[in-house]
């Protein structure tokens, strides 16, 4: 049975039933020495505050270690909630079906996690999820090919190099020419970045923060790209978006990401969570499942998945990518993260 505590006013109404002032007056019989004095406890502790404290006597045992490699992959604090509720039954198996509409609740939590990460980016719109921030990357770089119809890629060095290192691997056997242009000093070249850019460019990626943890600025050459017809590509680290000038306010047509940090643990390298969102002129052009919201005849909200006819399952080769729901638990823990953190 849960335990559902009463509000102010039907403790007020059961007192008034039994004809007592107060909590207190229930236990007058009972003599004063005997009954429960105040305890000298100290004030309660946040969760996270419990863990630290229980870690650090359990760290006597030596097993537990601190990670600082870093390189997009992070060991942050993840609440209890965030795998109480993901191990429910109605989310572990976090597939939609083809017939997705069958499936209500899934449908609704990936459309809140769209929300999520669209305004978290500051961008138009987002999808359901790819496998992570280096084939999200990867993903963006096709979508610019496509939409520009040109094959050129300018790329700082800045980027991490895990990253450019699968677009090397991805991109071996296609038709496109990337072209890394050298970080200076650690900071992204945005000169040589803005020099490099001609009309068979299909799209410039910055990182930011880059590698090295520097911070910048790239509207001018965002602004710089988009007289050129160029796609814009940003790869962020989501947890600082709340107070780092967002993707959208510097004018990207695509910002990826990966999520691991939101939520995610370490897990000996996955499965993580590739974040994409972009402008609207490039949706057409998004790989994987979006999901949408809508009123059926009878007036009621519904959630479907939309604009399909870019997947897998119904234009097969010709779709812009082979990814469905892989991700969706991720995508799921990455939601209750950060609902749970607040903005």
């Amino acid at each position: 049975m849960p335990f559902i505590p009463h509000t102010p006013a039907e403790q007020r109404e059961m007192l008034d039933a039994v004809g007592v002032p107060d909590i207190e007056a229930l236990f007058e019989d009972i003599p004063t020495a005997f009954r429960a004095r105040e305890l000298n406890l100290p004030a309660g502790l946040s969760e996270m505050d419990v863990r630290q404290k229980l870690d650090k006597t359990a760290a006597k045992n030596h097993t537990d270690l601190v990670s600082f490699l870093g390189a997009g992959f992070y060991d942050h604090y993840i609440p209890s909630a965030v795998d109480a509720l993901c191990s429910r039954g109605e989310f572990y198996t976090a597939y939609t079906p083809y017939q997705a509409e069958a499936s209500q609740g899934m449908l609704q939590a990936i459309f809140e996690y769209q929300t999520a990460m669209a305004r978290l980016l500051d961008m138009q719109y987002a999808n359901a999820s790819l496998y992570d921030g280096g084939t999200a990357l990867y993903e963006a770089i096709m979508m610019a090919v496509r939409h520009t119809k040109r094959t050129r890629i300018v790329i700082s060095e800045s980027v991490n190099p895990i990253y450019r290192v699968m677009l090397d691997s991805y991109t071996t056997n296609l038709k496109l020419d990337l072209v890394t242009i050298p970080h200076k000093n650690c900071d992204t070249d945005v000169d040589a970045l803005t020099a490099a850019l001609d009309d068979q460019t299909a799209a410039v990626i910055v990182q930011n923060p880059n590698f090295f943890g520097t911070i910048q600025d790239f509207s001018a050459l965002f602004s710089t790209a988009r007289e050129h017809k160029i796609v814009s590509i940003m790869s962020v680290y989501p947890v600082l978006q709340t107070v780092l000038k967002t993707p959208g306010q510097m004018g990207a047509d695509i910002a990826v990401a990966e999520g691991q940090s939101l939520g995610l643990p370490l897990s000996f390298g996955g499965p993580y969570l590739g974040i994409m969102t972009c402008s609207k002129q490039l949706i057409r052009q998004m790989p994987g499942r979006i999901v949408g919201r809508t009123t059926d005849k009878n007036g009621r909200t519904g959630y479907v998945l939309t604009l399909q006819a870019r997947e897998q399952h119904i234009r097969r080769e010709k779709a812009t990518s082979n990814i469905c729901s892989n991700q969706a638990l991720c995508a799921l823990r990455a939601l209750m993260y950060v609902s749970l953190l607040g903005p």
